[in-house]
Parts: structure tokens; C-alpha cells; sequence
């Protein structure tokens, strides 16, 4: 589906954690090309953030690098002022770094194999990572009137069989009430919302052909999203309307209708 550029964002900043790749990057890569300054966070040693940013500086983007490990203590908030600091404030916050903790699928009946360190993994990450970079975002975003958009899941609403853990789900259930609470303490000043992507088309998780048929089936629409799709919507919330704040927007292609 081509993705055409509906917003005209030059002298905006935005910092897109968990840039690298998949829905992070098709987000930093459409705020980019509408004309935003864009910080791409992305695992200090993980060549694909790198190579990200050179890609889009190729086209004569504006964009910067900005490593750091999303749910790490200190580390993250540094990461978040570096990159303020060089982008010179902050418009839109996309909280999208997260970690299914997983390479395939764990079935919910399975506890054996949710363990306490896949636990500390994910909520690290995924929540209070979230919280984390929000926080420390605050004060630029309260200054310019900004606004943030999480990346939870429907996962949150369907439970484990739609997301890799039980562990992973309930990270993205919190999301959810995180998003509802940072719209009451941050507001008026900055608009707070979520994403619940559905099935996405990407190899962060490693599907069987049967799990990718079952997801396809489930939707109304028989899609499965792709990347730039997701961003679509991310952008939308940050820019496209100023009434909607902490809200999570469900974008499934129908799935948990059926």
C-alpha cells in the first residue's frame, strides 16, 4: 500500500524509541520525510540503528542517532535528555522499544516457562521503560505542547494467545492504564494516547505457518500490518487531531472482532 505524506511537520522534533526497525523506524522514517527532526534510539549495539540512520540521511533527512537501553536505570533518562539537547526540545515522544523476551510463542498454559527473569525483562523494558522516558520527556514536551503515543497491543484486550507471553500481554495491558494515568498528570499541556497493533509483518517473532494462516484468518479485513501502517496512525495521534488524549486506538485489521 504506498503511504503518502499528509503532514507538514518541518521545525517539529520527535524522539522514536526503539528505531531500529519494524514499527520504530517506519515512525521515525514518516515523521522524517514530512519534515520533523527525528532521534532514532536504538540498542547501543545493535548495527541496524546505525545503518537506519545513514539509509535516511541518504535522502536528505534530518535525522540523529540516539543509543541507549530503554528500561535501564539512568540510562534511559540520559538517553532521552541527550537526545533533547540535540534536537534542540521535543514535540512528539513515540514510546515504541519493547522486548517480547521470546524468540516464538509461549503458550498461555505453559508457566514453567514464565520465568521471573523473563518477567524483570519485559516489565523493565516495555513498562516501566515506557514510564521512564515519559517522565524524563515531560518538561520539554509541557514546554512546546507536545504530545506522546505508546505502543501497547491487542494483546492487552485478547490476553497471551494474540501476543508471545502472558508476561508480554499483561506488560501491554499496562500500557494501557500507564497511557489513561500520564493523560491525567501530564495534561492539558501534552496529549497522551496508545497504539494496540494487531499482527504485524515483521520477524520479531519467529511464527510457525500455521500461527501466521491462523492470525491472517482472524481478521475481518485479512491483512496482516505492515510497519509503515501502524506508523500511519502513531503519526496521526501525535499531529493529526489535538481533541483525543488517553485513548488507546485498536488497529487489527478487524481481529478482535472475530
Amino acid at each position: 500500500m504506498t503511504q503518502y505524506i499528509r503532514y507538514e511537520l518541518s521545525g517539529r522534533r520527535a524522539l522514536v524509541t526503539g528505531a531500529a526497525s519494524g514499527i520504530g523506524l517506519a515512525t521515525a522514517t514518516l515523521l522524517a520525510r514530512s519534515g520533523a527532526k527525528v532521534a532514532l534510539n536504538h540498542l547501543p549495539d545493535d548495527a541496524r540503528g546505525p545503518e537506519a540512520i545513514a539509509s535516511l540521511r541518504a535522502e536528505g533527512l534530518n535525522v540523529i542517532g540516539a543509543p541507549g537501553r530503554v528500561g535501564a536505570p539512568k540510562e534511559t533518562e540520559q538517553m532521552v535528555q541527550t537526545a533533547i539537547a540535540e534536537l534542540g526540545g521535543l514535540d512528539f515522544l513515540v514510546n515504541n522499544a519493547a522486548t517480547p523476551g521470546v524468540k516464538r510463542t509461549v503458550p498461555v498454559e505453559r508457566l514453567d516457562l514464565v520465568t521471573d527473569e523473563l518477567w524483570d525483562q519485559i516489565l523493565s523494558t516495555n513498562l516501566v521503560g515506557t514510564f521512564r522516558c515519559s517522565k524524563a520527556a515531560a518538561p520539554a514536551l509541557k514546554a512546546s505542547k507536545g504530545s506522546i503515543v505508546n505502543l501497547a497491543s491487542v494483546g492487552a484486550f485478547k490476553g497471551a494467545g494474540s501476543a508471545s507471553s502472558m508476561a508480554y500481554a499483561a506488560s501491554k495491558a499496562g500500557i494501557v492504564n500507564l497511557t489513561r494515568n500520564l493523560a491525567r498528570a501530564l495534561g492539558p499541556e501534552v496529549r497522551v494516547n496508545a497504539i494496540a497493533p494487531g499482527s504485524v509483518d515483521s520477524p520479531w517473532i519467529e511464527w510457525t505457518d500455521e500461527q501466521r494462516k491462523s492470525s491472517f484468518d482472524k481478521t475481518i479485513l485479512k491483512r496482516i500490518g505492515k510497519p509503515s501502517e501502524y506508523a500511519d496512525v502513531i503519526v496521526f495521534l501525535g499531529f493529526g487531531t489535538e481533541l483525543m488524549t488517553g485513548e488507546t486506538v485498536i488497529v487489527d485489521a478487524g481481529m478482535t472482532l472475530g
